[in-house]
């Protein structure tokens, strides 16, 4: 996306109601027994490591990804145990990023999810190996989806997609490009670029794991949901900048105004808040243009989408 097409007010208010909150908090719980289930008891050799892995992960957070996951399930009428698989793994890769980007090496943060950092409360080298355990533990949980009715020949492309978006070309790749900025100064191309990998590409595979669940779909469609997952994963980004700014550390869960104190290029930094908001309500049309040829099925993806950007955490 460019500068120029950023103008437009924020989106209304979701008009989704009662019953799409329940989808959520339904699916919020359907992805917690399934993270408990996976998760090693605390009791289990090692123990301090299989506690701090639980530490890490359950009881907290959004649940954005695994939610984008059975959203995009419903356009492709995917079964809810293999949506299960994607969602738990999408997960733990989400929550073993965040454990390594709180320790000292990387953004050094005391608080997530409005409790200590899994460094602060169990030391740095239990930490890393955290991270490193959440992250294999979420191939494992992907590579059972075909046991919960996923597609057998779309394993492999899950596991492959997943990777891909994790890696050095995905996450950790704009994490590494969002380290090396520290001080600088990035023009708009290139800050894009960053959240696309940083933060874009894990919300973007959400949404086609989603999809590769369910039984294969015309190309146009796949091609329309990823066109959303990119919106929407620029989007997210866009939000949190605004809210490192604007939002306060116990409603946030996290450091509030860690990015300006760090001196990150940010979008705010960038464009201001005013041009950032009309950035994100931007994002936002393209994303739910995107979904317009999908119909029905595609109202949660719509919700999430309102969810996104009209969040204060």
């Amino acid at each position: 996306m460019r500068a120029e097409p950023m103008t437009g007010l924020a989106p209304a208010a979701p008009q989704q109601g009662a019953d799409f909150a329940q989808w959520m908090h339904r699916t919020a719980a359907r992805t917690e027994s399934a993270l408990e289930r996976l998760l090693p008891s605390a009791t289990v050799v090692p123990q301090r490591l299989h506690e701090a892995m639980r530490y890490a992960v359950l009881g907290g957070g959004k649940r954005v990804r695994p939610l984008l996951v059975h959203a995009a399930g419903e356009v492709a009428g995917a079964p809810a145990a293999a949506l299960d698989c994607a969602a738990a793994a999408v997960e733990l890769i989400h929550a073993y990023s965040l454990v390594h980007d709180d320790m000292p090496c990387m953004d050094d943060d005391a608080l997530r999810r409005g409790k200590p950092t899994v460094h602060v409360a169990y030391g740095e080298a239990t930490a890393m190996l955290v991270g490193d355990a959440l992250q294999a533990l979420a191939f494992e949980a992907l590579a059972a989806a075909p046991d919960g009715g996923a597609p057998t020949v779309a394993a492999a492309a899950m596991c492959a997609e997943l990777a891909r978006a994790a890696g050095s070309v995905g996450m950790a790749g704009g994490q590494s490009i969002d380290l090396d900025a520290v001080g600088r100064r990035l023009d708009l191309p290139a800050l894009e670029d960053m959240h696309r990998r940083k933060t874009g590409a894990m919300l973007r595979v959400s949404v086609r794991l989603g999809a590769l669940c369910g039984a294969a779909m015309p190309v146009e469609r796949m091609a329309a949901l990823t066109r959303y997952g990119e919106a929407i994963g620029l989007a997210f980004q866009v939000v949190d900048d605004i809210l490192d700014v604007e939002g306060d550390s116990t409603t946030l869960g996290k450091t509030a105004g860690k990015d300006s104190a760090s001196d990150k290029p940010t979008y705010v930094s960038l464009l201001g808040v005013a041009q950032s908001r009309r950035m994100a309500a931007a994002l936002h049309r393209e994303a739910c243009d995107a979904l317009a040829p999908l119909g029905a099925p595609a109202a949660r993806l719509r919700g999430l989408a309102d969810l996104i950007v009209l969040r204060s955490a």
